[in-house]
């Protein structure tokens, strides 16, 4: 074994595929990169996610307590690299990045039509929010698109790096 830095500890536990949460307030949509979140519940869908106080997304958030988590194939990824480098205070990220936001039928904050999945969210849980930029979100409604088959998700590794979902396996399993 070798020492590894503290610094790069996240690149090992990657909770799962790069998303873009949308938000939206007094008229404005915005979209976000995120990678860091993780389901905490089965039922109902409970997922954990840390939006930094520091991303003009925290204050849409904190302020509507709902949002959309929009997951992104493969083949949108220099899109969701792109939207993750820029700032909504500046930005339409919709625009600048030819997202298409599409209605939501639970919370105002928009869909993404490219993406092959969307969770409407609302803020189940912010008790952790102020200290550690954690919100708890129940998943309202989901939706995927049909068309898209198959679809390979990435996953952050930082500086850059990011692995796309390799081969399907199964193995038995008591859990359904």
């Amino acid at each position: 074994m070798k020492e590894f830095p503290l610094s790069r500890v996240y690149q090992l536990l990657e909770p799962g595929p790069v998303v873009l949460l949308t938000t939206a307030r007094k008229g404005r949509a915005n979209v976000m990169t995120m990678s860091w979140h993780m389901m905490v519940e089965f039922m109902p869908p409970l997922v954990a996610c840390v939006v930094s106080d520091a991303n003009f997304s925290f204050t849409a958030l904190r302020a509507t307590g709902e949002c959309v988590i929009a997951i992104p194939a493969r083949k949108l990824a220099a899109k969701v690299v792109d939207a993750g480098n820029a700032s909504g205070r500046d930005t339409d990220k919709f625009t600048a990045f030819g997202l298409t936001p599409v209605p939501a039928a639970r919370v105002a904050a928009p869909l993404i039509a490219e993406c092959f999945a969307n969770l409407e969210c609302r803020v189940y849980d912010t008790r952790l929010a102020a200290k550690y930029n954690l919100f708890i979100l129940e998943v309202l409604k989901a939706w995927i698109d049909p068309a898209q088959k198959r679809p390979k998700t990435i996953h952050h590794q930082g500086s850059g790096t990011f692995v796309v979902d390799g081969p399907t396996i199964k193995l038995n399993s008591k859990m359904k």
